[in-house]
């Protein structure tokens, strides 16, 4: 399962900025959940980002992963991350199982997105590193709002937004690496909930 946003992520010198760097939004302090962990993505994990991203399944319900997908081109990702955009590894078990991050809209939004490897699929781990992600933008980053979209024929992905409890905003068509066509997809959009606001932000309103 995974949505659309297309993971793009850029870092330019690839020797060096691959390892410790910091993206934007500061520390994921509240990325964490019950069976998952969250660390910065790696040249260590580009077999298996290939491995799964390059599953067809996977990479057909995504905007900019190629098919067939190699590890050359899993690399050539990996160092090609712009410099606002975040990602994290979905770790469980210690185990690589697939990858979250935003790109913000500048508004004070972000769009979020995700991929899950096929093995992993129907245990509730997408909505979990999801939920994870979106404290995150709303806790740390102190975004305002949140946008995100799904092809129209990943149900999984619809499943899990709803979860998350986004609220339908629209449709359009966005570009599919792997199909090589442009795809029919569904928008959605979440307002942070008050009690995620910043107490600062809270005040302010209060006063106005």
């Amino acid at each position: 399962m995974a949505a659309i946003p297309p993971f793009s992520y850029v870092w330019i010198d690839r020797g060096r900025q691959m390892r410790g760097r910091r993206a934007s939004g500061g520390e994921q302090g509240s990325m964490r959940t019950r069976r998952l962990k969250f660390r910065e993505i790696d040249v260590q994990d580009v077999p298996r980002i290939a491995h799964y991203a390059g599953d067809w399944d996977v990479a057909r319900m995504t905007a900019r992963i190629p098919y067939p997908y190699s590890e050359q081109l899993a690399f050539d990702w990996m160092a090609n991350l712009a410099e606002d955009e975040f990602v994290r590894a979905i770790l469980f078990e210690g185990e690589m199982i697939g990858a979250v991050g935003y790109i913000p809209n500048g508004n004070g939004t972000a769009e979020i997105g995700y991929w899950l490897g096929k093995p992993w699929w129907g245990r509730g781990f997408a909505t979990e590193a999801a939920s994870a992600l979106m404290r995150h933008c709303f806790l740390d980053a102190g975004f305002t709002g949140l946008t995100c979209c799904h092809f129209t024929d990943n149900a999984g992905s619809a499943r899990v937004i709803a979860k998350l409890g986004f609220r339908r905003s629209g449709m359009c068509t966005a570009w599919c690496d792997a199909r090589q066509a442009e795809v029919a997809a569904v928008t959605y959009e979440r307002r942070r909930p008050l009690l995620m606001a910043r107490p600062w932000t809270i005040f302010r309103r209060r006063v106005a």
